[in-house]
């Protein structure tokens, strides 16, 4: 179900997310369906289940899948205009830790909303 590249520059667990939230927008996982299991998954591409772990607890951290105890990680059933706002505030939570303030972020959404416009 996963392919993982263990020669590439993105992390393990970064590739692992990725595959999910593409399975998850291409329909071929729905809310509700249960994922792998930590063991499970790293047995069976040979990598440490606390790779495994991590993708899920950042997973689980966006509100992609949660985590019921002793029964698995399943897909959440998500509201697509939370996942816009979370996508967004991914995009624009390294820019403010970078040292961009509020203001010159406003300007460039401003700016772009303008070109937008002019069509």
């Amino acid at each position: 179900m996963f392919l993982l590249n263990l020669q590439s520059k993105v992390p393990i667990y970064e590739q692992i997310q990725d595959q999910i939230l593409r399975f998850i927008e291409a329909g071929v996982l729905a809310p509700g369906d249960r994922l792998p299991s930590v063991r499970q998954l790293a047995q069976d591409n040979g990598i440490n289940p606390n790779t495994v772990s991590k993708a899920y607890t950042e997973l689980e951290k966006n509100g992609y899948v949660y985590n019921l105890p002793k029964k698995g990680v399943y897909v959440a059933d998500m509201d697509t205009g939370a996942s816009k706002f979370e996508q967004i505030k991914r995009v624009l939570e390294p820019l403010k830790n970078s040292g961009a303030n509020k203001e010159d972020i406003m300007k460039v959404i401003e700016e772009l909303y303008k070109e937008d416009n002019l069509c």
